[in-house]
C-alpha cells in the first residue's frame, strides 16, 4: 500500500453510530440515563422511535485483526470483541463501570492500566454491544 498524504480537513463532518435496538427504552435508558450521553433530538411518530445522543468528539478507530486481538489481550486477557466495539472516554472508569453493571451491563474485564497509559474496562451493554470505558492517565 502506498503512503498517502493525510488531508488537512475531513470531508465528513460527523460520525454517527446507529443502533437498532430490540429493547428500545432499555437501550435509551442505558446510554442516556446511565452512561450520561446528552439527548439532542427525539424522533417519534407513526413509524417508530429514535433519539440522537451526543457523546462528545467522535473518532473512528480501525484496527487490523492482530491489533484488535492485542487490545483484547491487554483489556480482557483473551479475544472477545466482534467487529464493532464502542469506546467512551470518561472521567472515572471505576465508578462508571460499577454504575453500568448496576444498570444491567455484563462486566467482561475490570479497570486495567494499559501499556498506552490509560485505565480501561470492558463491558457488554445492551444489544450485545461491547463497550470500552477509558481514562487517559497521561
Amino acid at each position: 500500500m502506498s503512503e498517502q498524504a493525510i488531508p488537512t480537513a475531513s470531508r465528513a463532518t460527523e460520525l454517527r453510530v446507529s443502533i437498532t435496538a430490540r429493547d428500545y427504552a432499555g437501550t435509551v435508558r442505558f446510554f442516556r440515563d446511565r452512561l450520561g450521553l446528552t439527548q439532542m433530538a427525539d424522533f417519534g411518530g407513526e413509524h417508530g422511535q429514535g433519539v440522537l445522543l451526543a457523546a462528545g468528539v467522535a473518532t473512528l478507530e480501525i484496527l487490523d485483526e492482530r491489533h484488535a486481538a492485542h487490545v483484547d489481550e491487554v483489556e480482557v486477557g483473551r479475544p472477545v470483541a466482534g467487529p464493532v466495539r464502542l469506546a467512551f472516554e470518561v472521567g472515572d472508569v471505576a465508578s462508571l463501570t460499577s454504575d453500568l453493571v448496576g444498570a444491567g451491563a455484563t462486566l467482561i474485564a475490570p479497570p486495567t492500566t494499559t501499556p498506552w497509559n490509560s485505565l480501561n474496562s470492558r463491558l457488554e451493554g445492551p444489544e450485545g454491544l461491547q463497550l470500552t470505558l477509558f481514562t487517559d492517565l497521561g
